[in-house]
């Protein structure tokens, strides 16, 4: 019977989310966006489907993102998406429930993470762990964690900012910023307002970000054409952007997730401090792509900074490592 047993690893993230399934690896990636119907709340699409509606949906139909910030805003929501997930991955037969690892922001609180535990069960697990999202960064950007020396990972996901350091397995000194890839969007669109009276969607920011989008002003800037609403007229216009306005745009919010690893840097006890000059901070997540953003944590932090490599998956592999392996991890995490 335990043989059959499935085991899952979950990076429920703001933006996108991910799943791992033990001895198998990623096997699902998708928006974390759900479609309901406003009359009688039924989910009618999840992921890449209704990430198509974000902004485009008919009056009945809401598309909306349950994870603000890393946390769940909606708890109803988020079980049907996590139910939906399983669904995927194991079957919808109920016979064999899964065990399934989500990973949690680090600042969550007690309720927050019985929220994430509860769902989870709700949504048809059997056992389910949580573990802090860190030491699953961390993990899946392969440091060695249960040394007795300092690292330090930066994972800058969709909704939040988490940087620490870890030593000996556990987390030694932590800031979380709720401020990252999606308030560089936001940081874009309101830029495009105010200086340009043009009113853009949330697709359209990002998109900005990640064809021009640079976290040093460049040379040789490059440009693109950029379409919205004309917040005079109403009506639809083109601007050309180019990658220093982006720049500019982002600025602030670059240097708020910036403020979050100094915080740590500060709190770090000298020893560890030490170590980490000597191996540098270790960049996860999706928004740390975003062009020489590790040039710029360098320059601001005087620690060399350098990405992961595949950022967007270290937290998931991390996950999936650690369910894989639960017996050496298990100081690590938390169960239900």
């Amino acid at each position: 019977m335990f043989g059959m047993t499935k085991r899952l690893g979950i990076d429920l993230g703001t933006a996108n989310s991910l799943v791992w399934l033990a001895g198998v690896g990623v096997v699902l990636n998708e928006p974390t966006v759900v479609a309901v119907t406003l009359d009688d709340n039924r989910v009618v699409a999840v992921g890449n489907e209704a990430k198509e509606m974000l902004g485009r949906t008919p009056v009945n139909i809401m598309a909306t993102r349950p994870m603000r910030e890393g946390v769940i805003a909606d708890y109803r929501i988020t079980e049907a998406l996590l139910a939906y997930f399983i669904d995927r991955t194991v079957g919808k037969s109920r016979l064999f429930r899964p065990e399934v690892m989500i990973c949690v922001p680090t600042g969550v609180t007690q309720v927050e993470r019985r929220a994430v535990l509860d769902a989870t069960l709700s949504a048809g697990a059997r056992v389910a762990y949580l573990i802090e999202e860190p030491l699953a960064a961390a993990i899946g950007a392969k440091i060695p964690i249960a040394q007795p020396s300092g690292s330090m990972i930066v994972d800058i996901g969709g909704g939040s900012t988490e940087a620490a350091v870890i030593s000996l397995g556990g987390v030694v000194a932590h800031h979380s910023a709720r401020v990252a890839g999606n308030k560089i969007d936001e940081a874009i669109a309101n830029f495009v307002k105010k200086k340009y009276n043009l009113i853009i969607g949330e697709r359209m920011a990002e998109t900005i970000k990640i064809t021009i989008g640079d976290a040093l002003p460049v040379e040789n800037s490059e440009s693109m054409e950029v379409r919205g609403r004309d917040a005079i007229t109403g009506l639809p216009r083109m601007v050309t952007l180019t990658a220093r306005e982006a720049t500019e745009a982002i600025a602030p919010v670059l240097h708020q997730i910036i403020g979050a690893v100094k915080a740590v840097l500060e709190n770090t006890p000298p020893e560890l401090a030490a170590d980490i000059i000597d191996k540098g901070i270790v960049m996860a997540g999706g928004t740390s792509l975003l062009r020489n953003f590790d040039k710029l944590m360098t320059q601001m932090t005087g620690v060399p900074a350098h990405v992961a490599e595949e950022p967007l998956l270290c937290v998931v592999r991390g996950t999936g490592v650690a369910i894989e392996n639960i017996e050496l991890y298990k100081r690590s995490i938390s169960r239900r």
